[in-house]
């Protein structure tokens, strides 16, 4: 089908965080979009059919069913993988991979994406995180630094609604913040506590995209102040945190520009050899399996890190026999990801006169404070410190049924402290995805084959955070101090990132400092898939940030004639 109804100016693969942010951009400069999503038509507030269920309205009590567990081995390992959320999942016999080496690849199919089950973690990247492969020589060069994207980061967080306070830690720089939620008394003496004897460390509050404080640019998109439900994987009826399904996805749809199709599964992308740029895209129909071509003169690739590498990779002509945009022989390699493997924590006495009140959608954390201005350990990089102080509701008794246990629940226990680690990996070759030559999907497209693993830099930064975790908690006062390795695999922590890296140099880096395929400039990546490293931050807010800022390059450039 080649008609005039399958033309647009722009064509985006993908509807999660970066794909929404993308059609908001193009469509509120008036191009016309087509937005193509893989998975099933989500509609906010609509299609939240949990939203406001009690627990003793589920069938096992928002607890997952053994055999669902049985049926899908890889998904169900999600925090986040509950009855009242599974339908956002994509289960494991929908899309098959082959583990080279043990991966779990947690997919969100449907409109929105993963930005419905996100963990809403927002924090700005410093220069630290994008001068350290050059400093410290690993991966290539990042060809882009703070200042290039600080604008953005500001323009994305207004508008998203990021809360927070003003910092001024240089390993973590503030942004444009509504008021952040309070830590309790105990994480108050930790944060007042801890620089006394670690100059170095400091306690900050979780910066997340909830809303506290609605500003106009909110209510015209129909938003609220969050309700500290904490159900939030659910769908937020109320869009008191950031998802593309309450906030971009519909400021798109209302300039007319948008054409969003679901049950899209594009299998590659079209390159025309007399042009030398991408033409368009082929699409599946999940539902019938039929083929439709759509064409466009830019191509925006935000499936999700590992599905932007398959497209990419699936996407050969004479041109590109190994993959669109592949003339370094790097694409589906340097794939990274974050390290959670350390946990710890321990009881605290005193403050028995005080407790907390509601529920926080966040966690105060520690920037990280290893090898920032200088290499000082003997392991590359360093980890951020999520902590947080709580005191249990109900004792433990022998029965866990009954009066005497209904009873306990009005009694409040003793304060505790737990800690979690989120390391930075280093991007290696021999990480990497790659194409089955031999096994295909149920669709006909070959199986991705992941082979990504832990090396010994990864358990150095484990051992070192369990040890200045176990010394810092010590510090505070904590007792009964226990530690934990855990023996989860890569792709749990659901920040995989690489496999089409940015770079200065054409002969080792897919895309530019635009995000836009070095060989093929109509084709930008901007999901996880463009990072070159991954810092110890969480990445959503940077992918938003970089497809911002590449969606106003590109038109520019169509404005010039250039694309």
């Amino acid at each position: 089908m080649k008609d005039s109804t399958n033309r647009f100016d722009v064509i985006v693969i993908g509807s999660g965080i970066s794909g929404g942010w993308t059609a908001k951009e193009f469509c509120e400069k008036g191009l016309k979009t087509l937005l193509l999503e893989r998975g099933k038509d989500v509609r906010h507030i609509k299609d939240y059919p949990t939203a406001y269920k009690d627990p003793w309205e589920f069938d096992h009590h928002n607890r997952v069913s053994l055999a669902t567990r049985n049926e899908n081995p890889i998904a169900s390992k999600c925090y986040a993988f509950q009855e009242d959320a599974m339908h956002f999942f994509t289960s494991d016999k929908e899309q098959e991979y082959i583990q080279e080496k043990p991966f779990d690849w947690i997919r969100g199919y449907q409109v929105g994406g993963k930005s419905l089950t996100w963990a809403r973690q927002v924090q700005r990247w410093s220069d630290h995180d994008f001068e350290g492969p050059a400093r410290d020589g690993f991966a290539v060069d990042w060809p882009i630094r703070y200042a290039d994207i600080a604008p953005w980061y500001s323009y994305v967080e207004r508008f998203i609604g990021v809360s927070g306070n003003m910092d001024g830690h240089p390993a973590m720089p503030d942004g444009e913040f509504l008021p952040a939620f309070e830590l309790n008394a105990v994480e108050r003496m930790i944060q007042d506590k801890l620089p006394k004897k670690y100059t170095d460390r400091r306690v900050i509050a979780g910066r997340c995209a909830h809303i506290t404080d609605p500003q106009e640019v909110h209510v015209q998109q129909g938003r609220t102040k969050c309700q500290n439900r904490t159900l939030c994987q659910r769908g937020c009826p109320f869009g008191g945190y950031f998802s593309s399904n309450a906030s971009t996805l519909p400021w798109a749809e209302k300039t007319g520009n948008l054409t969003l199709k679901s049950n899209s599964l594009v299998e590659s992308i079209i390159y025309d050899p007399n042009t030398h740029k991408a033409k368009g895209v082929q699409v599946i129909n999940t539902a019938d399996n039929s083929t439709t071509e759509y064409f466009a003169k830019i191509i925006f690739v935000n499936a999700s890190a590992l599905a932007s590498n398959l497209i990419l990779l699936n996407s050969t002509s004479d041109r590109f026999p190994n993959g669109l945009g592949n003339d370094a022989g790097v694409l589906g390699k340097y794939i990274a990801f974050h390290n959670y493997r350390g946990s710890l924590g321990g009881s605290l006495e005193g403050f028995e006169d005080f407790y907390y009140y509601g529920r926080r959608p966040t966690q105060p954390l520690i920037p990280n404070f290893r090898n920032v201005k200088k290499q000082e350990t003997d392991f590359l990089r360093g980890y951020a410190s999520f902590f947080s102080a709580y005191r249990p509701r109900g004792i433990w008794t022998e029965e866990q049924v009954g009066a005497k246990f209904k009873d306990s629940l009005t009694e409040v226990g003793g304060w505790g402290v737990g800690m979690m680690m989120q390391g930075e990996t280093i991007p290696k070759e021999s990480n990497h995805v790659r194409l089955s030559t031999e096994l295909k999907d149920k669709y006909g497209l070959p199986q991705l084959i992941t082979s990504v693993g832990y090396d010994e830099n990864d358990d150095k930064s484990t051992q070192d955070f369990l040890e200045q975790g176990a010394e810092m908690l010590e510090y505070i006062g904590v007792k009964n101090i226990y530690t934990h390795t855990s023996q989860q695999n890569p792709g749990l922590d659901i920040h995989e990132m690489g496999g089409a890296r940015m770079g200065n140099d054409p002969k080792t880096s897919i895309l530019n400092k635009w995000n836009q395929v070095h060989s093929c400039k109509n084709v930008f990546v901007t999901d996880g898939a463009c990072m070159t490293s991954t810092g110890t931050q969480n990445p959503s807010l940077t992918y938003m940030a970089l497809t911002a800022r590449a969606a106003n390059f590109a038109m520019e450039e169509l404005k010039k004639g250039n694309l």
